[in-house]
């Protein structure tokens, strides 16, 4: 590891489509007033790291359900998976990651398994923290289904500012744990429905890093994580 990778992260190829924009805009920027160039180089560097697409080491284990998003735990609560997915009107565990503007916004896969549904909703834009958010915002679902036949659910919800939901995966392909599947832009959050009788292993607040922190444990009895901020 050198220390200029610690700064310099690879870039998705998405962000090619914003960063050149905002990088003319600086430079037309600063010929009009040095302190608004500077404001925009800000801008540029911002959305350079909005787009940034980092390698991730993810846990090979059997059984381990990882963490979709980098963010923050904003919920942990039991809920109806989205219908649209038909996987039953029975409330799972739901555990919501939210992730803000500053967070890398590529999605992955958290854990193995075969996609059987892909489910696009239009809706509203709420602040992606709000619960209502899960409810009334646009939303993008999958369901994955594992070896053992047991389903989990993926959600992806827009945010306050976000206003497009991208996903890659398509009914009937495999994905692996940790396998990028699609980006939010510019701000958001996804719920990951656990299977029935799956105890989550994060707490409420927990930072999450996407395709490495560890959610639940699939196939072991372990209960539900209890822990205390410091």
């Amino acid at each position: 590891m050198r220390m200029i990778d610690t700064f310099l992260k690879p870039m998705h190829p998405e962000g090619w489509k914003f960063v050149p924009v905002f990088a003319a805009v600086t430079l037309v920027l600063f010929w009009i007033w040095d302190p608004l160039g500077w404001l925009g180089l800000g801008l540029t560097v911002w959305c350079y790291y909005f787009f940034r697409d980092p390698r991730r080491a993810v846990p090979e284990n059997a059984g381990l359900l990882v963490s979709p998003a980098d963010g923050v735990v904003s919920l942990i609560e039991r809920a109806v998976p989205p219908a649209e997915l038909g996987m039953g009107p029975e409330a799972l565990v739901r555990v919501s990651v939210f992730m803000s503007v500053f967070n890398c916004h590529v999605n992955r896969a958290p854990i193995a398994g075969t996609v059987t549904a892909v489910a696009y909703r239009p809706g509203k834009f709420f602040n992606a923290s709000l619960d209502k958010a899960s409810e009334e915002n646009e939303r993008n679902a999958l369901a994955i289904e594992m070896a053992d036949g047991r389903k989990i659910a993926v959600v992806q919800i827009a945010g306050l500012v976000a206003r497009r939901i991208m996903c890659w995966k398509q009914p009937g392909e495999r994905v692996r744990t940790g396998e990028r599947f699609g980006l939010i832009r510019f701000g958001s959050r996804l719920d990951v429905y656990l299977p029935e009788g799956v105890q989550p292993q994060v707490a409420l607040g927990q930072t999450m890093i996407a395709g490495e922190t560890v959610i639940a444990l699939i196939g072991q009895d372990a209960p539900a994580r209890v822990a205390r901020v410091e």
